[in-house]
């Protein structure tokens, strides 16, 4: 697999569209590519910047976009844990780095934007099989760093079950699963990199455990990658917090 990042002009809210960001800085693309995309320069591109002020803070907007969260005092470090797209992060996705003096909040549909993006994406190069994964960043429970995580995806099967499937000696597997969207989004962003970088896009190419497909996911692919707090292998630990809902009732 060969990832190659790419490095862009700062992209503030003077950029309006993220097509003219593709068309200047993606001059070619193959057959059977992936394009990781941050999420922060689609939100951007989108007007998903809010500027602070009396009464508009992180936690204000952190609580409006959040489906579930978990107050700062509830966190040693003064976290807000929350869920938001079936995505456990802090603050909603709510950011302040890279975002001149604004905060950048997640795009609203990021799975429309995705789909958008991969359309434009072929009509231009003239591609049947090209496919984009939206990214950020996350913590992950008893480790330090961020990995990466997919917001949306389009263009592949985000799944690879080897349900059913032997292992090496014949053993039959029963839940094992490669999530390929989160697999690739981490990926990407260890090469993006998280702070002055200005590499927020990527073309990840020879992937060859990615099928790609000519289409964006149906309802049942995408809702194939979530699953319920109840359903959770952590459901104990998840449910027994005390949550409040947030602002987001989407999901």
């Amino acid at each position: 697999m060969i990832v190659t990042a790419i490095k862009t002009h700062k992209i503030t809210q003077e950029d309006k569209d993220i097509n003219l960001i593709l068309d200047k800085y993606i001059s070619q693309l193959k057959e059977n590519s992936v394009v990781a995309i941050a999420s922060k320069i689609v939100a951007i591109c989108e007007g998903r910047m809010v500027k602070p002020e009396p009464g508009i803070d992180k936690d204000s907007l952190a609580k409006q976009e959040a489906e579930l969260y978990l107050p700062r005092e509830f966190n040693q470090y003064g976290f807000m844990i929350t869920i938001n797209q079936n995505i456990l992060v802090a603050s909603a996705g709510v950011d302040e780095s890279n975002s001149n003096g604004f905060y950048t909040l997640w795009p609203k549909d990021p799975q429309a934007s995705v789909n958008k993006i991969r359309e434009y994406l072929c009509q231009k190069f003239k591609l049947r099989y090209v496919g984009v994964v939206m990214t950020d960043s996350r913590t992950s429970p008893l480790r330090w760093g961020v990995t990466g995580v997919a917001l949306a995806y389009s263009g592949f099967a985000a799944i690879n079950s080897y349900i059913g499937k032997p292992d090496i000696f014949g053993k039959l597997m029963h839940a094992e699963k490669v999530n390929v969207a989160d697999t690739l989004a981490t990926t990407a962003v260890g090469v993006m990199g998280e702070g002055d970088e200005q590499q927020p896009l990527a073309i990840i190419e020879d992937a060859n455990y990615v099928s790609f497909q000519d289409r964006n996911p149906n309802q049942e692919e995408l809702d194939s990658t979530k699953i319920s707090i109840g359903d959770d292998v952590y459901s104990s630990l998840l449910n027994n917090v005390r949550w409040e809902k947030g602002g987001n009732k989407k999901n």
